[in-house]
C-alpha cells in the first residue's frame, strides 16, 4: 500500500489543532497508512512508486467520522413497528425488546456486525464505537472477537466495547437470565480481550473498552472492578448514563447517577457515558470537572419523546462531546452523517427555550470527528493533516443537490444534510468505498448471507 495523491480537490477540511479551515484547490497525499501533504500542485513525478493518482475535481474531502455508540447487533432488530416507543414506556419497550435480543445467535452477532458497519462506512465513518453488551449464554463468550473479525473485513477501525449486565431482574433490573452474567464473567472476559487485541501503537486499528452496560442493571462491585481493570490497562470506560435510569439510582443508593459513578470512580478523562439528556446542568458542570465525556445520539431522541440533549449548555460548560448512532432499537440505521444533521437540527427545534445558544453547524462536524476521537483517546484520528491517519471521505459536489451550498464546506452537512453515499471513503490509507462498491468484496453475498443468519432466528 503505497499511497494515494487525491489532485485539485474542491475543498480539504484541515485540521492543525487549531480548528477546522478550507482549504480550497488543493491536493491530499497519503503513504500508507499516514497523510504527507495537503497543499497545492503537489507532483504526481515525484511521488513514491506506486502512488495511485485520484483526479478529485470538484471533492469536498472531510475527515473521517468517528462513531462513539452503538450496539451492532440491534441491526436485525430493525423496522419493528410493534416497538413503538411511543405507545410503550421504556420499561415496557425494555421487557419487551430484550427478550428478543436473548435469541440472537453468534452468526447473528458477526453478520449484524458487517451490516451496520458497511452501512456506517457508506456514510463516511472510519472509526467505530460499538457498546455490545448482549452476551446470550447459548451465543458463548466470543462475539467481539467475532466483531474485530468483521471489522477486518471491511476494513474499519474498530474500538470494542465489552459490556455486560450482572444483575437479576429479580433484584430489579430489566435483562433476562439468558443475558446475564456474573462480575467475574465480565471482568476475565474483558480483560481477555483486552490481552487479545488491545493495540496503543499508532494507527492502531483494533482497541477494547470496559463498558459495563448501564448502573441499573449491573451490581454496583461491577463498576468498582471495572475501574480496577480500566486503570490497570490503560484503556477506556463506557456506560449509559442519564436516560431515565437517575431515579431508580437514586433510590438504590441515595444518589442521582452521575454521583453514584463519581464516587465509583467511573469518571475522568478515561470515561465517557452515552446520552446524558437528564442531567442537571450541575451534574454537567460536574462532569466537565472531571473530564468526563459524553456521547450524544440525537436519534433515538424522536422516539424517545424525552427532551432534547442540552448540548449548548454541555458545550458552555466544556463537556468533550461526541456523537452516536446508537442503535437499531432506538434509530433504525447506522447512519453517522445524517445524525451531524438531525443533531443539529434537533438544537435548533429548541433554540428558543435555552440559556445557551446553539453552537455552530461547524462544532456539529467537530463533534463528529476530532470530538470522537477524544472521547475514545485517540490524538492520530478525527483531523486532516499531515502526519495524522489517512482516513476521510469525499463528496463530489457537482450535482444539483448541492448547488448554493458550495460556498461553506465546514457547515454543508450538519445544516444542509447528504442524503446519499459517499463517492469514497478511506481508512487508513486504504480506499473501503467507492463508486458504490466495496472494493474486493461482493456486496449482494453480503446481504444475501446476513439475511440467511437473521431469517435462521425465531423470533
Amino acid at each position: 500500500m503505497a499511497g494515494y495523491l487525491l489532485k485539485n480537490c474542491a475543498a480539504v477540511i484541515v485540521d492543525e489543532g487549531k480548528g477546522p479551515v478550507v482549504h480550497r484547490n488543493v491536493d491530499l497525499l497519503t503513504s500508507g497508512p499516514a497523510i504527507v501533504a495537503i497543499g497545492e500542485n503537489l507532483e504526481a513525478d515525484a511521488l513514491p512508486v506506486g502512488t495511485a493518482v485520484q483526479d478529485a475535481a470538484g471533492w469536498f474531502v472531510y475527515p473521517g467520522l468517528v462513531n462513539t455508540h452503538h450496539h451492532f447487533f440491534q441491526c436485525f432488530v430493525r423496522n419493528r413497528a410493534d416497538l413503538d416507543w411511543t405507545k410503550l414506556s421504556v420499561i415496557e419497550w425494555l421487557d419487551r425488546i430484550y427478550p428478543i435480543f436473548s435469541q440472537l445467535n453468534e452468526e447473528c452477532f458477526y453478520h449484524s456486525s458487517v451490516t451496520a458497519m458497511a452501512e456506517m462506512i457508506k456514510h463516511g465513518c472510519t472509526t467505530a464505537f460499538d457498546h455490545q453488551y448482549n452476551f446470550p449464554r447459548h451465543a458463548g463468550k466470543r462475539l467481539i472477537d467475532r466483531q474485530f473479525e468483521a471489522a477486518e473485513l471491511l476494513g474499519m477501525r474498530f474500538h470494542a466495547g465489552r459490556g455486560g449486565n450482572t444483575l437479576p431482574k429479580s433484584e430489579g433490573s430489566t435483562i433476562p437470565d439468558e443475558m446475564l452474567e456474573t462480575t467475574d464473567e465480565f471482568i476475565a472476559d474483558c480483560a481477555r480481550l483486552i490481552e487479545s487485541y488491545h493495540d496503543t501503537s499508532p494507527f492502531s486499528m483494533r482497541q477494547v473498552v470496559v463498558a459495563p452496560c448501564q448502573p441499573v442493571n449491573c451490581y454496583r462491585e461491577t463498576f468498582v472492578e471495572s475501574v480496577a481493570l480500566a486503570r490497570d490497562r490503560g484503556v477506556m470506560m463506557h456506560t449509559h448514563v442519564g436516560e431515565g435510569e437517575s431515579p431508580v439510582i437514586q433510590a438504590r443508593h441515595g444518589m442521582r447517577t452521575v454521583d453514584y459513578l463519581e464516587e465509583l470512580g467511573f469518571a475522568g478523562p478515561d470515561a465517557f457515558y452515552a446520552h446524558c439528556w437528564e442531567l442537571t446542568h450541575d451534574e454537567l458542570r460536574k462532569m466537565a470537572a472531571s473530564g468526563t465525556g459524553v456521547a450524544h445520539c440525537p436519534e433515538p431522541v424522536y422516539l424517545v419523546g424525552a427532551e432534547v440533549t442540552d448540548i449548548p449548555a454541555m458545550a458552555a460548560f466544556g463537556l468533550r462531546i461526541g456523537l452516536g448512532c446508537d442503535g437499531a432499537a432506538s434509530n433504525d440505521n447506522s447512519n453517522l452523517m445524517h445524525c451531524l444533521h438531525s443533531g443539529y437540527m434537533l438544537q435548533c427545534l429548541v433554540a428558543s427555550g435555552r440559556a445557551h445558544p446553539v453552537p455552530p453547524p461547524v462544532d456539529f462536524l467537530g463533534y463528529g470527528t476530532s470530538g470522537g476521537a477524544s472521547l475514545l483517546g485517540r490524538r492520530d484520528i478525527g483531523r486532516l493533516a499531515p502526519g495524522m491517519a489517512a482516513d476521510l471521505f469525499a463528496i463530489d459536489t457537482r450535482r444539483m443537490d448541492y448547488v448554493g451550498t458550495r460556498h461553506d464546506p465546514l457547515s454543508l452537512i450538519a445544516r444542509v444534510g447528504i442524503g446519499m453515499a459517499t463517492d469514497m471513503t478511506m481508512i487508513n490509507g486504504r480506499i473501503v468505498w467507492q463508486k458504490g462498491e466495496f472494493p474486493g468484496l461482493d456486496e449482494a453475498k453480503l446481504s444475501a448471507d446476513a439475511e440467511a443468519a437473521l431469517s435462521a432466528v425465531e423470533f
